[in-house]
């Protein structure tokens, strides 16, 4: 199945779940990261905030706040750039609708942490997974232009790169690109899925 057919039907498939299976899922993936080695051991996450049928990770935000943890969103850079920037998100964190919809925090230039290295951990939405790590997103590339520095990279410390889906997406095999930044795992409602090759790495 070519890669545009996937992502609509995989979709399809996520957003098709009752608002009951939605939250019931949410409760089992936040509840299964919290105790996680990779979150535990991260101070400066960054998450997302559900679109498009995402699985909803507010549980585990705000149970990141109750532990002192500092928190971040991606947010979009200028059009011409096509990255990603990641700004602290707290309780009081405005926020409005970017350009594509997805809520995004109300900030100044001066909040914005450029560098993804900065950050121990980053809970990445997709579309697809497969269990070597790798993902299909929703086709714009943000992630993958903004994390390019770590294909250069041949010790990888930081960031974690933990992908966050419903079990439902999980694919056979996906067949990545020479751009393409693997992630160290996926999580979902019913496991956490490492990948032993993106470990080798650290």
């Amino acid at each position: 199945m070519d890669t545009k057919t996937l992502r609509k039907q995989i979709r399809q498939q996520r957003q098709a779940l009752s608002d009951a299976e939605r939250e019931h899922a949410s409760f089992l993936l936040c509840e299964k990261l919290a105790a996680s080695k990779q979150f535990q051991q991260s101070k400066h996450i960054a998450f997302y905030l559900a679109n498009d049928g995402e699985i909803n990770l507010s549980l585990l935000i705000k149970h990141a706040w109750q532990l002192g943890k500092k928190c971040y969103l991606p947010v979009l850079a200028e059009p011409n750039i096509n990255k990603l920037w990641f700004i602290p998100y707290t309780s009081r964190t405005k926020l409005k609708l970017n350009r594509f919809g997805i809520a995004e925090p109300v900030h100044k230039r001066s909040m914005r942490l450029r560098k993804a290295l900065s950050l121990d951990l980053i809970l990445m939405p997709l579309v697809a997974f497969d269990t070597t790590g790798q993902r299909v997103g929703m086709g714009g590339g943000f992630y993958d232009r903004t994390l390019a520095f770590l294909n250069k990279r041949r010790v990888w410390f930081r960031p974690t790169l933990l992908g966050v889906a419903y079990e439902l997406q999980k694919q056979t095999q996906l067949h990545n690109k020479s751009w393409d930044i693997p992630m160290q795992g996926v999580a979902t409602e019913k496991e956490i899925y490492l990948s032993h090759s993106s470990l080798a790495k650290k």
